[in-house]
């Protein structure tokens, strides 16, 4: 399934209601009306100065008809009044406007009046493959450089949301740069630890878990045949675990801007589903996140 398949699949489902906060920008305000057009959104709440909401609709041709307009005056009140929109129930999904992450992340984590679920959030990226199939690359955004434990729980988090968006049992690699466990490498030790957790199902859903695999293995049967690495998840991984940020990151960029890989975002472990675009993202990329959202709402 590719995100052609995925959006045709919310066809004829409940549409869902997303929250933007600090709708100040012209192509986050494109990509929801394109989901409203397509009946994935019944609704969209934007939080923001509603007069310079409709200002900046009006230069980027967007019709507000089905958009709700909430009041709030700086980028930090905004984002506590989607956030506090989505506790309440008005909303099932939560995305990112024209303000920082940091803002919108510290009113999601707010002890008192946040909506963390987990004990860490994580950003999933999804990618098409040439193939046409999905695969899921978790951490590339948020979590710099976790430890096991952290590890752990950004993989739990992604096989939950693999669940969610219908691919059952996900395949699991965990990267590093060699294939063999090495004492002096933690990240192959990590990877270790990983695969027999797996294996003794201590996530949340079962999924097939190896490593350390590197990419090459990971990514290509070919390659793992080459090698001589016989592997369940070899070639075939529906999730890439990456050891930290930096890799992550990498490996994105050069799947997206290189490969030429269409994407969509989300951010995890919170109570609804975040989508989280930078100006940078196309509006495809925008599109596929709150399609991919709306799917995830149907796996819970």
């Amino acid at each position: 399934m590719g995100f052609a398949e995925l959006k045709a699949s919310l066809k004829g489902r409940s549409p869902a209601v997303i929250v933007l906060a600090w709708g100040l920008d012209g192509g986050v305000l494109e990509a929801c009306r394109q989901a409203l057009d397509s009946g994935f959104l019944g609704e969209v709440i934007v939080t923001g100065p509603p007069d310079e909401v409709r200002q900046v609709a009006q230069e980027a041709g967007v019709a507000l008809d089905g958009f709700t307009l909430q009041d709030a005056s700086s980028p930090g009140e905004g984002a506590a009044e989607a956030v506090r929109l989505i506790r309440e129930g008005r909303g099932q999904i939560l995305m990112k406007g024209h303000l920082g992450t940091s803002v919108i992340l510290r009113a999601v984590v707010n002890k008192e009046t946040g909506i963390r679920k987990e004990p860490l959030l994580s950003h999933i990226t999804i990618f098409e493959l040439p193939s046409g199939r999905l695969v899921l690359l978790t951490d590339a955004a948020m979590n710099i450089k976790p430890d096991l434990t952290q590890k752990a729980q950004i993989l739990d988090n992604a096989i939950k949301f693999a669940w969610s968006i219908g691919l059952a049992n996900p395949k699991v690699a965990v990267l590093a740069s060699v294939e063999t466990v090495n004492p002096q490498m933690q990240d192959t030790l990590d990877a270790a630890a990983l695969t027999v957790m797996g294996n003794r199902k201590q996530f949340s859903k079962p999924a097939i878990v190896d490593g350390p695999l590197a990419f090459d293995n990971a990514y290509s049967l070919e390659a793992a045949a080459h090698k001589g690495i016989g592997s369940p998840v070899a070639g075939q991984a529906d999730i890439f675990l990456v050891p930290e940020i930096t890799a992550g990151n990498v490996l994105y960029k050069a799947l997206v801007y290189v490969g030429g890989l269409s994407v969509a975002g989300i951010v995890t472990g919170a109570q609804c589903p975040i989508v989280l675009t930078s100006r940078a993202d196309s509006a495809a990329s925008k599109l596929n996140s709150i399609a991919v959202a709306c799917l995830s709402l149907e796996g819970k």
